[in-house]
């Protein structure tokens, strides 16, 4: 039997595969964020017929919601087939299908142009990114995991996640550059267009470096066994069914942890964009460029914190991360309230190392508390549904907090709710750092095994 500790890759191997799985991570949550910052500052006036800002606002965040309806479909068709066919394949189908999505909507015309239908179509194509985003997170995180040495776990998985912020960078920083060389009619005319048709070019570098990776040891011994009891007449159960008999509390507990995270991020990235610019009457340059400073922080400290996991366990560093992000969301917007632009990135920045302590153990966590055989489908549910139920309506419920109540703060308190129901789920779960990933059985939530 392989077990985990001997199917640890050499350092050589494990930093070509964080590559390769970084590659593709990357550019799909480029895609993804892309079309987040463009529907808090483009999209209302491109693709939608109001002259009301603020409506205009809440129906292109609506679309932004209705791409994390599709995750959770993503997950559960590419979790199931990761689980058969293997997690390399899933992910240059995911990769694909984001990168065609994106380059699409480059090319969509605006209300102005082709009337109801340009919304129409822009809910597609985010229909689209949402699938294949689904499937992207579990392969992506699964396949290093499987790889990396057990000792370092927290550490190689985060990498992946950092993935999620380098992309951010990238579209918000073409997004500044635009705007700042740019007048804001050719900005909102056709300068946007530009990092959505690049998006093309980031998906052939993607593919060409995560075709060269092998599949995960562990995956193809838990294949072998498999095809072993299927040999000796055992019926394989379905990987999503398995998941919900064997697992059930390790569900609940990956949405739980979820939620803040997912919210919170939401909050300090995306929402943020609206609230500067409508609200306080301030240029997209200048939350775009202390989001974007912000994202270059995050991408430091999210290894960081994964590699603190390994020393001191998932759940301490967890929930430092969730209870901070519970009060730095009070003092996020006493400072963006300022208007001052050093205070503001110190507010992005204090936000997304907070976030980045959950960020950063999340990908060993989630992944630790599933069996080989259903881990794609069970990281994918998990992760997926909280994305629907915190992250994809996050931004709607925040713009409409802050606009009924006049205030900030309102959303404050949304933040810090989210924040209990994260500790609550990820304190009355045990430690799993030291699990191994070559286990299959289900394991007793109580224990640290």
């Amino acid at each position: 039997m392989v077990t985990d500790k001997s199917a640890g890759a050499s350092r050589a191997g494990i930093i070509k595969v964080v590559a390769a799985s970084m590659a593709g991570t990357t550019v799909e949550w480029y895609d993804f964020f892309l079309y987040g910052v463009a529907a808090a500052v483009v999209f209302p006036a491109v693709f939608f017929p109001s002259d009301d800002p603020a409506v205009g606002t809440l129906l292109a965040l609506g679309t932004f919601a209705i791409g994390f309806v599709a995750r959770p479909i993503g997950g559960l068709v590419f979790g199931h087939y990761g689980d058969k066919l293997g997690r390399k394949k899933l992910l240059v189908i995911s990769l694909v299908g984001m990168g065609v999505a994106t380059f699409a909507i480059g090319l969509l015309p605006g209300y102005a142009t082709i009337g109801f239908a340009a919304p129409v179509l822009l809910t597609v194509l985010r229909l689209v990114q949402g699938f294949a985003i689904g499937g992207e997170w579990g392969g992506a995180v699964l396949i290093v995991s499987e790889h990396g040495d057990p000792a370092r776990r927290g550490y190689w998985a985060s990498w992946p996640q950092a993935g999620v912020p380098i992309g951010q960078l990238l579209a918000n920083g073409l997004l500044f550059l635009l705007a700042a060389v740019q007048n804001e009619q050719d900005f909102q005319s056709w300068g946007w267009r530009i990092p959505f048709l690049l998006s093309a070019v980031l998906v052939l570098i993607g593919l060409y470096i995560r075709l060269s990776i092998e599949e995960s040891p562990i995956f193809k011994a838990a294949q072998a066994r498999a095809a072993e009891l299927a040999a000796a007449g055992e019926k394989e159960v379905v990987p999503i069914v398995d998941v919900f008999r064997r697992y059930p509390r390790e569900v609940f507990t990956a949405m739980g942890a979820r939620f803040v995270e997912n919210v919170c991020y939401y909050v300090f990235t995306i929402v943020i964009t609206s609230y500067v610019t409508q609200r306080l009457g301030l240029p997209s340059s200048f939350v775009l460029g202390a989001v974007l400073i912000g994202a270059a922080v995050h991408v430091v400290v999210i290894p960081v914190w994964g590699a603190l996991s390994d020393r001191f366990g998932r759940k301490p560093i967890y929930l430092l991360g969730a209870a901070g992000v519970g009060v730095w969301a009070f003092v996020f917007f006493a400072l963006v309230d300022t208007g001052n632009f050093a205070l503001t990135v110190l507010a992005v920045v204090g936000g997304l190392v907070f976030h980045a302590a959950m960020y950063g153990p999340q990908a060993a966590f989630l992944s630790e508390l599933f069996g080989t055989k259903v881990r794609y489908s069970g990281v994918s549910v998990g992760y997926q549904l909280a994305s629907v139920v915190a992250g994809g309506i996050a931004p709607l419920i925040a713009v409409w907090l802050y606009t009924t109540f006049d205030s900030g703060y309102a959303v404050s308190v949304y933040v810090a709710l989210s924040a209990v129901l994260t500790i609550v789920a990820v304190a009355s779960y045990g430690e799993t750092s030291k699990r191994d990933l070559a286990e299959d059985h289900a394991i007793s939530p109580g224990t640290s095994r």
